[in-house]
């Protein structure tokens, strides 16, 4: 097609911006509750509207990692690895907004939000089952999840992690991963010979980088949460900050 015709593009009206990015649906889900209004309110929703987008996309990215290092494509592993950092640093800069909230600002719409809670979040679960932190019991826990929601976590219980597939991808190098002592030999073999294992090692790091910024994600988000309600219970029922502590490696 003729880039120059009048027909081809924004003058033809074929594709716009807003309809291929579905602007006016997503900007209508921001939808606040409480009345009378709360400034803030619509701050938090977009905040956390934000966060399960970029989940969706860790998801991805991730998954796309872990598949590929089942197909011995190490260097696309390595690449979505690097893609995946720089999400998760983004989410870890996300907390400073939300911090820009004061506690007595919260309290203006928190009582909405119950029961309500970010631990429901299905998509940061299905992160955590992927990345190796596989915890059957929570399906049974939340009574929330919808079939769809409940049958997306028990894929994710029942498929290898990522660790899975780099233990995979060890093995068919030829190194040893039968046992804890044999995967550290392993380990410690990569690391003494990267120029027969460098995609190896790099894997490696792009996976104790992931973990890292985890932690750092769950260590940040304590700190928010004990700026924000102290030691009150959470909105879920949880306690709060005391169990968000628990959950930091």
């Amino acid at each position: 097609m003729d880039p120059t015709s009048r027909s081809f593009g924004e003058e033809g009206g074929r594709l716009t911006y807003g309809t291929y990015l579905r602007l006016p649906e997503l900007l209508e889900q921001q939808v606040p509750l409480v009345d009378p209004p709360a400034h803030d309110e619509l701050l938090f929703i977009t905040v956390h509207q934000v966060y399960e987008l970029w989940f969706k996309q860790l998801l991805h990215e991730l998954v796309a990692a872990r598949d590929a290092m089942d197909a011995d494509q190490t260097w696309l592993a390595g690449h979505l690895f690097r893609r995946a950092h720089v999400i998760e640093r983004v989410l870890v800069s996300q907390i400073e907004i939300i911090e820009t909230m004061t506690p007595q600002d919260f309290l203006e719409f928190r009582a909405a939000l119950a029961p309500a809670s970010g631990l429901q979040s299905v998509q940061f679960r299905e992160l955590e089952f992927l990345s190796g932190a596989k915890d059957s019991g929570f399906i049974g826990r939340f009574r929330s999840l919808t079939p769809a929601e409940r049958d997306r976590l028990a894929r994710r219980l029942a498929e290898p992690s990522l660790w899975d597939a780099y233990l995979a991808l060890l093995h068919r190098r030829g190194l040893g991963v039968s046992s804890d002592q044999h995967v550290s030999e392993s380990l410690l073999a990569v690391a003494r010979d990267r120029a027969a294992h460098d995609d190896l090692w790099q894997l490696a790091e792009g996976l104790l980088t992931h973990d890292e910024n985890s932690a750092l994600w769950r260590a940040r988000h304590v700190q928010m949460v004990e700026r924000q309600i102290g030691t009150k219970s959470g909105t879920g029922g949880s306690t709060g900050a005391p169990y968000l502590q628990r959950r930091v490696p």
